[in-house]
């Protein structure tokens, strides 16, 4: 894929946009991101999206527009860079004028004009674009994109805090619930905010599937709750396809069930736990990721590259990895309905702890604060202070995640399965490694000449 040959950069001139009037050279891109991705989904294609993002604006123009013209159906990725999640824009522009690089886009130290530079004649209703980060405290993202008017992004008060720091939960919650209720303000000029839960990703492996569904239905709400009725729900492919594909129904049911809106859509990201060194391993993984958003129903996929184990992957990795995952999704049975699991084990427990958390009060972000202290909420393996941390998990012989440890987890009883003695440092390290040797070794077996890809 070649980019824009002329891609403008931070002071080359776009026609017809009027940079100090930055909302009216956003009117373009009041695409309305889930009213697009349902719509693909309804015409049979699985949507596809890289986490891509540069430091520098004419190499992160270079990538939306590879994405667009990618032989898929694709939406697009601003992802932010790391001083810019943490709440600094100061380190971000002084590593700008250093000529350092980045490892996202740094939308706060960018002139707004910059950005919609950036942006025009590519980001239209044809192509939506998201805004990914990662921040407890993103009040200055939000203002940002409120600026820019631009009106997808993701994150959560749960899932962009315990992973990722030692912000107190409770700044996280009063940060997200401000930026919610500011970001939903985009309504009142014509656009449709649509905010996406990060909450079915947790640390990215080893958290049960129950928990994961239940952190992702509850970051929903809270996001319903503060304004926003346009909303997608994450899960992140974890270890077993079939407890996977059990999982992202529970999620889809609790939804339905819960979720005081239509405008909803789910969206699978390729496993986020140690990723395959082989080329021919990583893409054996992708193609399961596609398949698994495939026979779930889910309408969206966040792509993973060749290039994962070992670097940021480039423009043109991105790109192959989006083709390839949209090839595995054609290829993939499509259920004429979305499959069910009435009673499943995944569901019962997801609608256990979502119950449990929503009666503790009224508000959903006090609700979730007080779930957190009495542990009715507790990830396994997470070292932030507001995380109890009383509970274990481990892979079973064939996959699937389980229990050891439940703490105070208000779960069915049958969720309390029958466990490892204890969870040693030696199985943890194996559990962390399972798919990357999984898939390596079966890309081994097989072999790399000209059949792997189709066997990809």
């Amino acid at each position: 894929m070649t980019a824009d040959p002329h891609p403008p950069g931070a002071d080359a001139p776009v026609a017809g946009v009027p940079v100090p009037g930055v909302p009216e050279a956003a009117r373009h891109r009041a695409a309305h991101f889930g009213a697009f991705v349902r719509a693909r989904h309804a015409g049979g294609a699985l949507v596809v999206q890289p986490r891509m993002g540069f430091g520098s604006p004419r190499r992160m123009r270079a990538g939306l527009v590879a994405t667009r013209r990618a032989r898929a159906t694709t939406v697009g990725t601003i992802t932010l860079d790391s001083y810019t999640r943490v709440g600094d824009p100061g380190a971000a522009a002084r590593a700008l004028r250093e000529g350092a690089d980045l490892n996202g886009y740094p939308i706060v130290a960018h002139p707004p004009a910059t950005t919609a530079r950036v942006l025009a004649g590519v980001a239209d209703a044809g192509f939506p674009v998201q805004v990914r980060h990662g921040s407890a405290v993103p009040g200055d993202i939000f203002t940002a994109l409120v600026r820019l008017r631009l009106a997808a992004t993701e994150g959560g008060p749960v899932s962009y805090c315990l992973p990722y720091g030692r912000t107190p939960l409770a700044e996280s919650v009063r940060n997200w619930a401000d930026c919610t209720r500011r970001f939903a303000e985009l309504a009142d000029l014509g656009l449709q905010p649509h905010l996406e839960t990060f909450g079915g990703c947790m640390l990215g492996q080893l958290c049960p599937p129950g928990q994961l569904v239940a952190i992702s239905v509850l970051e929903a709400l809270f996001f319903c709750r503060n304004g926003i009725s346009s909303i997608s729900v994450s899960y992140a492919q974890q270890t077993n396809e079939a407890q996977d594909v059990e999982a992202v129904h529970a999620l889809r049911r609790l939804c339905g069930e819960l979720l005081p809106t239509n405008d909803w859509h789910t969206v699978v990201y390729t496993y986020m736990g140690l990723y395959p060194r082989s080329e021919a391993g990583a893409l054996r993984l992708l193609s399961a990721a596609a398949r698994l958003a495939v026979a779930a129903g889910a309408e969206r996929l966040i792509v993973k590259t060749v290039a994962e184990a070992h670097r940021i992957p480039t423009i043109e990795e991105n790109v192959a990895g989006l083709e390839h995952a949209a090839r595995a999704a054609r290829g993939a049975p499509r259920p004429a309905h979305p499959p069910e699991f009435p009673g499943s084990d995944t569901y019962q427990e997801a609608s256990a702890l979502v119950s449990a958390v929503l009666n503790l009060a009224d508000d959903v972000g006090t609700a979730l604060l007080l779930a957190f202290r009495r542990g009715y909420l507790d990830i396994p393996y997470c070292l932030h202070p507001d995380n109890r941390g009383r509970t274990r998990s481990y892979l079973d012989p064939d996959g699937r995640l389980r229990w050891a440890v439940t703490g105070a987890l208000p779960i069915p009883s049958r969720a309390r399965a029958a466990a490892p003695a204890r969870v040693t440092s030696s199985g943890l390290l194996d559990d962390l490694s399972y798919m990357r040797r999984k898939f390596d070794r079966e890309a081994s077996e097989i072999g790399s000449g000209p059949e792997f890809k189709e066997l990809a």
